[in-house]
Formats: C-alpha cells, sequence, structure tokens
C-alpha cells in the first residue's frame, strides 16, 4: 500500500522504532494505541523494513521497497559514472524513495519524483537536492540523468524500449548529456548503440542499464556478477572463440544470469578455461569450477530415455534440475523420477547436437 503525503510527513518527523508484537492483531492494536490515524503507515514502514532490501532506518512503503534498486547495484552504476566522467553533476529523474543517492557520495546528486510523499522520504533518507517534477519535462541540466521506466503494464513485463512508461524514445528526447536508463533484465535491446551492462545480485539478474556512448567505455555489453561483497564484471572486450563445443569435462557450469543475458557466454569460457557442450546452449563445462561460482560434479550422462533407470540408482534425495534447450517441464520430470533417496543430487537435461542428453551430477557446489 502507498504511503500518502500526511503519513510520510508523520514518519519523517520522528524515530519509529521495530514493533516487539508479533501476532498481527496485537501488532495493529498496540500500533493504533501509539500512532492513532497513522498506525496504518507506521505498519507500512515496518514491514517495508523487514524486508531486509533497504537500510533499516530508511523509509519506505511495501512498494517502494519492493521496486528499489539493490543498493550495490546502485554502487556499480556509479562507480561507472565517476570512472569515466569523474565528478559530474547527477540527475535521477525517477528517484522514488533515493535509493541511487545512497551511491552518490561526493557528486552533485539531485532526485526528482512525480510523488511528493517519495520525495520526502529520499530526503531523509539520502543526502541530496529534492523536487517534484515529470520525467518528461525536465526541470534542469545535469552531465548523467539516472531514469527507471516502469516495467510493467497491466500486470505484464515489458519488453519492448518503445512500450515502457515513459517510452525509451520520449525519455532519451528530453536528455541531452549522458544517460543510464534502468530496464528489465528482458528488455529487447538489439539495437541499443551504447553499452548494456546487466547486473545479477547472489545469482538473481535485477536489471539491465542501457549506457549512452559518452558513458559506455568503449564497451557495448557487460555482465556485472554481485556476489556478497564481491564484485566479478565481464565485456566484450574479453577474447571470445567461434569454436567451443567439446565432450562434457569434470563439471557442469551453468553461467549466471548476468553472464547469459548479456551474451557473454563465450568470453566467460575463455576467460576461465572452459567449454561448451553444444554452441548454441549456455552450459559449460571443464575441469574446474570457477572462484565464487558454482557447477555440479558430473557423474554420468545419459540419453533422456533412460534418465530415470540410471538416476534411480544413485539414491538420489533432495534433486535439483536444471533444463535448456529442450522442452520439458522440470517439475513434471521430477514427479517422473520419484527421487526417495537421500543423497542430494542434480538433474540437468539439455540439447547436444539434435539429442536430448541428461547429466546426472553431484549437488551444486563452489569454486574456490
Amino acid at each position: 500500500m502507498l504511503i500518502n503525503l500526511d503519513e510520510a510527513r508523520y514518519l519523517t518527523s520522528r524515530t519509529i522504532d521495530p514493533c516487539p508484537e508479533t501476532d498481527p492483531f496485537k501488532r495493529a492494536t498496540l500500533l493504533k494505541k501509539e500512532h492513532g490515524e497513522f498506525s496504518r503507515a507506521v505498519a507500512e514502514l515496518l514491514d517495508a523494513r523487514a524486508g531486509g532490501k533497504l537500510p533499516t532506518h530508511w523509509y519506505a512503503d511495501s512498494d517502494s521497497a519492493q521496486q528499489a534498486t539493490p543498493l550495490p547495484v546502485a554502487q556499480v552504476r556509479f562507480d561507472r559514472i565517476r570512472e569515466v566522467l569523474g565528478s559530474p553533476r547527477v540527475h535521477d529523474v525517477t528517484c522514488s524513495i533515493g535509493t541511487e543517492g545512497s551511491a552518490a557520495a561526493g557528486l552533485e546528486y539531485f532526485g526528482s519524483d512525480l510523488s511528493l510523499p517519495r520525495l520526502i522520504m529520499a530526503k531523509a533518507n539520502v543526502t541530496g537536492h529534492f523536487f517534484q517534477a515529470d520525467a518528461l519535462r525536465p526541470a534542469m541540466t545535469a552531465d548523467v540523468v539516472i531514469a527507471d521506466p516502469a516495467r510493467r503494464a497491466g500486470g505484464r513485463r515489458i519488453t519492448a524500449p518503445q512500450d515502457l512508461i515513459p517510452p525509451l524514445p520520449d525519455l532519451l528526447a528530453t536528455i541531452s548529456g549522458e544517460a543510464a536508463i534502468k530496464c528489465a533484465p528482458g528488455i529487447d535491446y538489439t539495437s541499443w548503440e551504447g553499452l548494456v551492462s546487466v547486473v545479477s545480485v547472489d545469482g538473481g539478474v535485477k536489471e539491465a542499464c542501457l549506457y549512452t556512448p559518452g558513458l559506455a567505455g568503449g564497451i557495448t555489453r557487460e555482465a556485472v556478477v554481485i556476489r556478497g561483497r564481491g564484485v566479478d564484471k565481464l565485456s566484450d572486450a574479453l577474447p571470445s572463440a567461434d569454436e567451443l563445443a567439446a565432450p562434457h569435462g569434470t563439471y557442469l557450469i551453468d553461467p549466471d544470469g548476468a553472464i547469459v543475458r548479456a551474451g557473454l557466454v563465450r568470453q566467460f569460457a575463455v576467460r576461465e578455461g572452459l567449454w561448451m557442450l553444444d554452441e548454441r546452449i549456455a552450459y559449460l563445462t571443464g575441469d574446474r569450477i570457477p572462484d565464487g561460482y558454482t557447477g555440479f560434479p558430473i557423474l554420468e550422462q545419459v540419453p533422456l530415455k533412460k534418465l530415470k533407470g540410471a538416476l534411480a540408482s544413485f539414491q538420489p534425495g533432495s534433486l535439483e534440475i536444471l533444463v535448456r534447450g529442450v522442452d520439458i517441464d522440470p517439475d513434471a520430470l521430477r514427479k517422473k523420477l520419484r527421487p526417495r533417496g537421500e543423497r542430494p543430487m542434480a538433474v540437468v537435461v539439455t540439447r547436444i547436437g539434435s539429442q536430448g542428453v541428461a547429466f546426472i551430477c553431484g549437488a551444486r557446489g563452489v569454486g574456490s
């Protein structure tokens, strides 16, 4: 639920401590007693903070917290801005509660939004200059504009840049300097002339950021893999190779989603000394798992028709199932395989050439 203007002013005018009561009815009663007509807003704030995505002292409602850019992702963006442009003036034209501003220390940061309640919360959360404005009606000039167009319409995810809200062409037409446009990972970026940077956090792909050429630093594709406090970056400046397919090695590696979506699987393979099972499928194999990444020890490769019988001999218990390149529902396959043992294992179903195959593997492990 959204927090209105009066509620935002109330929340940001005081310190809101966590409620010790866990029973929903008792909590509502306690908050009503302490905060009166603002109890709903306080409950909304506490729920947003409990999500763990934002600092526990920040002000947000559940919608803005859910939509907020993860702070490490904002940090990566501002690292690029500083690296390429030094100390520019930055205008975040869809600032919401200010997550981009959390990474703007030392820069002249301006945030604007149509929502006054969110602007009030942003001002309480981070340092910057905040004002109400429409993203398509620039109220100032800046060296860099950051924007986060709406990624859904009618409950469906938008994939075409011209269908974003506001549309990407309309947004770019208002920008005189450089721009960083935050988009959903599935956006169709094939016609973008600048840099497409796909970012993941702990295995989940969070965004594809479209940078104008002046922020690209000479590259057009980038994958940023954030795991814990570590950041790994790959780009199309790394060496690639045209022919990488060969029989499987000791391990099967499912590259991080940012690497796959950025189209940098081959660069990752060459960098790590891996190769492909099939030139068209984004699974890799090799005799080691790259440091910080995960993979599966391969126990046996079998035709799909023989998977159930071959797997049964290993007495699998918990079973991770991955499918790529073959029209198989993992949940339906799990029911068919009926693992009833105690051994943690994995099954990777894919296509090599024209044949569907399955790899029976040990449990997922981390390279070190």
